[in-house]
């Protein structure tokens, strides 16, 4: 008798771990972008995204939101798909220093997870995102591998935001040569 009373408390110990390790939820990942202008909104899906990025098949949701932008289908899939490469020791540092921190909070203003009401939660998911990113693409990252790894199954992109920032620098370009340049020096040396 001894041996069977014994024996159910191990087997319980033993199913209770094995539902928390081996059951574990696997981490979310975006599935949803939900695009915010003034009191109007959009939802896309990033697979609509991603296949569009790839060979320029779009949805019809998808398709109104192409149209609204005013730019070729052409120039979107470059954007879509344009490769940023940068080892992931030295992006984790950049997103880790003081440059990346105020970057991330401006950023977070215009992607941000649903319900957020704190700069950190934002922050917390693109930081993530990124590094995320960079792993499962070996280094590079690009848009679509951006939203694929983003921590929530929502993205929230406010346009009202990005205008702000847009409004503020001249072209995308002059914003990634300054991210890119001389703060990655100074990491790279560190």
């Amino acid at each position: 008798m001894k041996f069977s009373k014994s024996l159910i408390p191990r087997i319980f110990l033993i199913l209770f771990i094995n539902q928390i390790f081996f059951n574990a939820p696997k981490a979310q990942s975006a599935e949803k972008i939900k695009i915010i202008y003034s009191i109007f909104s959009r939802t896309v899906t990033v697979d609509s995204l991603k296949t569009f990025a790839e060979n320029g098949n779009s949805s019809k949701s998808l398709r109104k939101i192409l149209n609204a932008t005013g730019s070729s289908d052409e120039k979107i899939q470059s954007i879509l798909n344009n490769k940023f490469e940068i080892p992931i020791t030295i992006a984790s540092k950049l997103v880790y220093s003081e440059i990346g921190n105020v970057f991330l909070n401006r950023l977070s203003s215009i992607l941000h997870t649903p319900n957020t009401n704190d700069e950190r939660t934002g922050m917390l998911a693109l930081r993530s995102s990124v590094i995320k990113g960079l792993y499962t693409g070996n280094g590079k990252i690009n848009l679509v591998s951006f939203f694929e790894s983003y921590p929530t199954k929502t993205v929230i992109l406010n346009v009202n935001a990005l205008s702000k920032v847009m409004n503020k620098v001249q072209s995308i370009s002059e914003l990634l040569d300054f991210f890119t340049s001389k703060p990655l020096e100074k990491i790279k040396n560190n």
